[in-house]
């Protein structure tokens, strides 16, 4: 059971529609959200403490109160901090013991937590609190599992700090902040849509791994190698995403017809092509795309490509029974594959009676 007293907030993951990569060459990249959230809970407590808990990588760190006052740079004591503070993100990875620059995903949720926590109340009193997130997006697959995480934390102590108001209503059982106070709280750098229609899709973990800063790396090299084959390829890239941009708002407009879905399955196909032709491809996103083909349906990777996650998309009248085959054939390929939608509600704060209990008793494990 939840305290009335606690804050809970959660934000969606996101799926790159279309656009992967080209965003850093100046390009639209078109992301939608996932109906998978991550959740966050922020008790406030008298222990002298700040701690965070994080289920899903069996992680719980507390730290005293005094110790984390003293990392505070003595310039930023007496103010709030308006920017990044390279000396105190110097003191948070000597004191997380991160000297090398490598990071793994409890030193970066650390860090980031830190950071934000010193940096909004390292001009008052710090607060005693304890804070739960736990996601049901799986990391490092190119789903924003870590953009969710920061969102829901600046989200919680923002409100916590007073910055912003908490949108909950009584009787509310969620509340979305203002356009104002979003903008305080919003970390994407992509063509974020705010209103699509809400799609079934398939969502497949090949659980390949991959880095995003590799493959990143390996587009520019090629871009640079072949400026004037990859250049249309990019600027086609872009079109694509704006094509799909502009089918997405008709079907908020006005009915949605089978057109529709041709329209999206075309430019899916299209796009996987070109994320080919980029370098970001893999055999297993092959396997994917070439296992839900024979089913008549139409996939591509999402994210960072070179492994990760794709999305396969469902069509309204998709028999349920062609669904689970897909799911099977995909689980039998050694991928995770579950069904679920994109177009899910942003960040919102919800109150603790609506909390699922399945979630309330994972972010209670501890």
């Amino acid at each position: 059971m939840a305290n009335t007293n606690d804050f809970f907030v959660s934000a969606p993951g996101k799926a790159i529609l279309h656009g992967e990569h080209a965003v850093v060459h100046g390009k639209v990249a078109l992301a939608v959200s996932l109906n998978l959230r991550t959740y966050l809970r922020l008790e406030t407590t008298t222990t002298g403490k700040v701690c965070i808990n994080l289920p899903n990588i069996d992680t719980f760190l507390c730290w005293n109160l005094t110790e984390l006052k003293q990392l505070l740079p003595y310039s930023s004591k007496g103010e709030e901090m308006k920017r990044l503070d390279p000396e105190l993100v110097q003191r948070l990875r000597e004191f997380v013991g991160v000297t090398n620059g490598n990071l793994d995903t409890c030193n970066m949720a650390t860090l980031s937590f830190l950071y934000l926590y010193l940096s909004l109340f390292g001009s008052s009193e710090l607060p005693s609190l304890t804070l739960s997130v736990w996601s049901e997006l799986p990391t490092g697959a190119g789903l924003g599992s870590s953009a969710a995480y920061s969102v829901c934390l600046a989200a919680a102590l923002l409100s916590a700090r007073g910055a912003i108001p908490t949108p909950l209503k009584e009787w509310d059982h969620t509340g979305r902040w203002c356009q104002e106070d979003l903008e305080l709280i919003n970390i994407h750098m992509v063509l974020y849509f705010p209103s699509v229609p809400l799609l079934r899709i398939l969502l497949t973990n090949t659980k390949v791994p991959r880095s995003t800063k590799v493959l990143v790396a390996r587009v520019k090299d090629k871009i640079n190698k072949f400026p004037s084959i990859m250049t249309p390829v990019l600027d086609s890239v872009d079109a694509v995403s704006c094509t799909c941009e502009k089918v997405l708002s008709e079907m908020t407009s006005e009915p949605i017809t089978g057109e529709h879905y041709n329209i999206l399955e075309e430019l899916i196909d299209i796009n996987q092509h070109h994320l080919n032709v980029m370098g970001v491809g893999h055999p297993a996103l092959d396997t994917l795309c070439r296992v839900t083909l024979t089913r008549g349906l139409h996939s591509k990777l999402t994210g960072a490509g070179g492994g990760g996650c794709g999305i396969t998309l469902l069509r309204p009248e998709t028999d349920s029974v062609v669904v689970q085959s897909t799911v099977q054939d995909l689980r039998d390929c050694g991928f995770d594959c579950w069904e679920t939608s994109i177009g899910g509600p942003g960040v919102q704060q919800h109150a603790p009676l609506s909390v699922k209990e399945e979630v309330l008793e994972i972010l209670n494990r501890y």
